[in-house]
């Protein structure tokens, strides 16, 4: 299974962007770039899901249409890291966001279906929504983020309300078998931690099952980024428990006996790789044959250059 995170912004949040050369699928034209590259996935035999994502206060004005401000669950910047973006990785503060009124919450609930409803134009197979990391999605079911008073913050289940808003009228547009979603309830991402990732974890799998979609894709609370290693004990079990569909879990694997393991003890479905997938186009091959593994170069993961960082790894026989 392939994923390709894109912009799905339309309308009002039309040029919001994170950072430059970001995909989008909002308008017609996107959707006829995507068809034969689609059609490419499909011609070699995989699954494509398109993961839609809104990077929210994860951000800064000068990627805003007019200089206006990213938006949120709240006003709250974030403090204590630097945001990157241009071809040469300068550097700034984040920027304070706006916070999302009751209307507009609606407007960006509407604009993530549209994307749902595009990407099947194109001929995705479905779209992972992602919830995860300190996004847009994350901003509302994290309490260190969402200091709401409204319908949409306080407890528990009105932090999980636009997520699941959202879920469910993606599910409506294309089907809930066509539906995932990615969370990291474990995760202080771009400062997006939550007091009790135990009960926003498990009141978001029954919660998302109820609905009946396809998988729920969650980051252990091992994930390492550039930024930090977050390695706690606490585990899925809960989540596993409660999630009735097919259930992936992703964070630091990189080993196939490792993810075998996990597998048949049945603590997931399916393992998601990220850095090694990256490394490794022939990846699935290399594990069936237990071949060795190229070695990722962190340095070139982030770059608009065509022939540098994801398409320069040799394939198994080509070593």
């Amino acid at each position: 299974m392939f994923y390709h995170q894109i912009k799905l912004i339309k309308g009002f949040f039309l040029k919001i962007k994170r950072l430059p050369n970001t995909p989008g699928i909002w308008k017609d034209e996107h959707v006829e770039a995507w068809k034969p590259i689609v059609d490419a996935v499909h011609d070699n035999g995989g699954i494509f899901f398109c993961q839609l994502w809104h990077s929210g206060r994860v951000s800064n004005t000068s990627y805003q249409p007019n200089g206006r401000s990213p938006i949120s669950s709240t006003d709250k910047p974030i403090l204590n890291q630097l945001f990157i973006g241009g071809s040469g990785g300068e550097t700034s503060q984040y920027s304070p966001p706006h916070r999302l009124t009751i209307d507009e919450i609606s407007e960006v609930i509407n604009d993530f279906r549209i994307a749902a409803r595009n990407a099947i134009e194109a001929g995705f197979d479905g779209v992972e929504i992602h919830g995860a990391n300190g996004y847009l999605i994350d901003q509302f079911l994290k309490d260190q983020v969402n200091d709401r008073t409204d319908q949409y913050g306080g407890n528990l289940e009105n932090r999980c309300r636009f997520p699941l808003e959202l879920v469910e009228a993606i599910s409506n547009e294309i089907g809930s078998d066509r539906v995932g979603i990615r969370l990291s309830p474990f995760a202080n991402y771009n400062e997006s931690g939550d007091s009790d990732p135990h009960s926003l974890g498990t009141f978001m799998a029954e919660s998302l099952s109820k609905l009946g979609i396809a998988y729920c894709h969650v980051i252990e609370p091992r994930m390492v980024t550039q930024f930090e290693r977050v390695e706690t004990r606490d585990r899925l079990g809960s989540m596993r428990m409660a999630f009735k569909g097919t259930f992936i879990v992703a964070g630091g694997y990189h080993d196939r006996d490792e993810a075998n393991r996990v597998v048949e003890n049945g603590d997931a479905d399916l393992l998601a790789f990220g850095r090694a997938f990256l490394a490794n186009p022939d990846l699935p091959r290399r594990f069936r044959l237990n071949a060795p593994l190229n070695k990722y170069d962190r340095n070139t993961f982030y770059t608009d250059d065509p022939v540098v960082g994801y398409t320069d790894y040799p394939f198994l026989e080509e070593i």
